[in-house]
This record gives structure tokens, sequence and C-alpha cells, in this order.
């Protein structure tokens, strides 16, 4: 399916429902299944936390997880201590070219007995469960949190808890402090003091009804939405917290100097066009590498320049987002340049029109460069990859009165 959106303009003061994170819900989702007591609300309704919710209830000997990496880190971690269960883990072609020999190891390393079915360090995986008694792990940080958080959140049914030791600096520290924090909203004990975490064993927890805040990665499109718009408009979103345990949270920050005030009312967030924006935006987002993609157009659609650096886990995600990022803003006209880790875009650069957005099997490409409706007209290609994270997106543009038309290029995929 491709979205063709014509060159549009927004109605004002909108208010926007947007479904719950996906981070907090795939960690609470795997804690439910090991503290049945604890009940969700405003559950994620993306294809990854259905896809973990899939994995967590099937009793088959192999589990498809598709495109959702967190399934397949949180899974990886659940299955291995689960005794007397032998597993087939897998997923789609993209998902065996992400690497998770980190997370196997470090499985390993407390005992359990996970075997590499095609290539050495990638998915499929075959998993024989285990009690897994030791509680000892060290470990690069200098990887996807996900790795640490799949420990972290099998941790307080291990019998002798776990002490994770990081030799390095932590990458992503936001969203291993997330976990933590879920762990102590259901009162599990856990510290992260320097380069070690720890997490005790904890048999039972006390009945808990736990309402998901809305996801703060979805609410980056709308901060792009509202930059790009004219001064004075106004877009509400529902159920947000001024304080978040979402690292993306940050996104306040970030868009206060791209011109976006952030209003906490009611639990709705508002956000406001109020002035121009900084003239060069720079930012190191090795804490929040998700809201990459977002902020680079967001910047090249006000001709402003930008310097993203701390993006080195971009490479392995569903596409290499760098490059990605460089080949569709280079065919909007963009001059854009990779370093490392780091990404740079001209400032002033002439935006093309009528560009078609290749997404790369990638959600947040399609949804990161749909706002640049506002400025011209753009193709989305493969836009139903939105349903990974935010499967009523095209229609909230819709709502706020983007011009978008959807072609159904694939008649099998939507009736």
């Amino acid at each position: 399916m491709r979205v063709d959106i014509q060159r549009s303009s927004i109605i004002n003061n909108q208010r926007i429902r947007v479904s719950g994170s996906k981070s907090q819900t795939n960690r609470l989702l795997l804690l439910q299944k090991l503290y049945p007591n604890i009940h969700l609300q405003n559950i994620s309704d993306s294809d990854d936390s259905q896809m973990m919710q899939h994995g967590l209830v099937a009793d088959q000997e192999v589990v498809d997880i598709h495109h959702a990496g967190t399934a397949m880190r949180f899974l990886t971690a659940y299955f291995a201590m689960q005794p007397n269960r032998q597993v087939w883990l897998t997923g789609s072609s993209r998902m065996k070219e992400r690497p998770i020999s980190i997370l196997v190891e470090a499985l390993r390393q407390l005992g359990a007995t996970i075997e590499y079915v095609e290539k050495e360090g990638f998915p499929p995986l075959k998993i024989t469960g285990r009690k897994l008694t030791a509680n000892q792990v060290t470990l690069n940080p200098a990887i996807s949190s996900q790795y640490i958080s799949a420990l972290l959140l099998i941790a307080p049914q291990l019998e002798n808890g776990l002490t994770l030791t990081f030799n390095g600096e932590v990458t992503s520290k936001p969203y291993i402090e997330m976990t933590l924090s879920v762990l102590s909203e259901l009162g599990i004990p856990n510290q992260f003091v320097d380069n070690t975490v720890r997490v005790d064993y904890q048999a039972k927890v006390a009945d808990s009804e736990i309402i998901i805040e809305s996801d703060w990665s979805s609410a980056s499109y709308f901060y792009s939405i509202i930059a790009l718009a004219e001064v004075g408009t106004a877009i509400t979103l529902s159920n947000y917290q001024e304080r978040s345990l979402q690292g993306d949270a940050r996104l306040v920050a970030y868009y206060r100097s791209l011109g976006v005030k952030s209003v906490f009312q009611d639990q709705c967030l508002t956000l406001i066009k109020q002035s121009e924006s900084v003239k060069y935006f720079e930012a190191d987002l090795r804490d929040t590498p998700d809201l990459a993609q977002t902020i680079a157009v967001t910047c090249f659609g006000l001709g402003i320049g930008c310097e993203l650096s701390g993006l080195h886990t971009l490479k392995i995600k569903e596409t290499d987002r760098l490059l990605a990022l460089q080949i569709e803003l280079t065919k909007l006209g963009a001059v854009v340049s990779i370093d490392g880790d780091g990404l740079k875009i001209e400032a002033g650069c002439s935006l093309i029109s009528g560009v078609a957005i290749d997404t790369y099997q990638d959600h947040r490409m399609a949804m990161a460069f749909a706002p640049l409706a506002l400025k011209t007209s753009i193709s989305i290609k493969d836009a139903e990859v939105v349903s990974k994270s935010f499967i009523d997106f095209w229609e909230n543009l819709q709502t706020l009165g983007f011009q978008a038309t959807i072609v159904d290029t694939n008649p099998t995929y939507l009736k």
C-alpha cells in the first residue's frame, strides 16, 4: 500500500488518542506472564505488542515473531528460563540479520541452553528451557538496551536473583531505568549503582492494576507536525505524563528548541507552535535513538542544519537507519553526510516535490517523513509498515487535515 499526501494544512486544536507505550507494554506483558495477578489497561495495539502477546501464550514448538525485535529479545530470555520447554524462535528475513549473540552469551552465563539454527550469532534460535541458578553476568553495555532489559525482566523469577556488571558506558540508559521503574512499581527490589544493576528474587507481587502511558515515540511525529506548522497551531494528545518513565519524553526539551511548547493538563499533552526554531540543532541521541529519524526530517523541513550523534545502534534496527535516512533525504534535496555514529544535514537545502519515499520495512521511516506534507506533496511506499508500532497513524493524519490518499497496491493486505 502507498499513501500519497498532497501539500496540506492542519485543522487546529484537534485531539488524538495515542495507544499505550510499546516499550512499557512489552515489558509489562512479560511480567504479567510471570505474575498473572498483574492487570493492564491501555495496552499498545502495535504489531510488536501483538507478537509479544502471541509468543507468550503460544504452545507450539515454533514461534515466529516476524519483524518484532523487542519480542525476539524478551522472548529469548523468557523461554530460556522455562524448564522442560523447547522452542524454535524465529522471525522475518531482516530479523535473521539482526545480531543476538550478546544476549545469548549472557543467558548461557546463567546456565541457558541456546543453539543457533542457521547463522552463528543470529536468529533463529533453538532454546531448551532450564532452571537458571547462576546469578552473575558481565557484559558490554554499548549495545541495544533491550538485551539488558530482557535479562532484568526475568531476574525476579530467578531463585538467586541477578547481578549485571557493565564493563563500559551504558547505551540507551533511560530504557534500562524504565525497566527498573516498572519492577519498582510492582514492589520488586532492585538497584542501579555505578556500573552494576541488581534485581532480587520475588516469588509473588501484590495485585496490581496498571494503566500504561501512551507512547512517546509515537508522539514524536506530532511534535514534528507542529514544528513544521504555522505559529499558533496546536494538537492535544491523550494520556501523557510530565514525569514519564519513557526516555523519549526528552522530546519536550528537543522540540522546545524547534519552536514547540508542551503543556500538560488532565493526563493530556498539548503541543503548540510558539516560535521560530533555532538556526542549528545539535544533539547526542545515544539515549533516545528512536527519535533520530523524526528529528532529522524535522530539521530538514525547517531548512536548518543539524548534527545528530550517538546513533551506532541504528545500523542494526529494522534497516540501517542512518543509510536509509541519507538516501531518502538526498532524494528530497538534502545534503547529508554520515560519519561513524553520526549524521549531519546542511542548512538551506531546497525541498524537491513529489518524491516517493522508500520505507525499507521500517515503520519509523514511514512516519518520520509524512510530516513533510506540510511543506510539499510526498508519497510513502509500503505504508502499511506503520502497524508495527502505530496502527492508526494514517487515519490520525487525515483527522488532522492531511490530504492523504491510501492507494492499495497490495489487494490482499487490506480486506
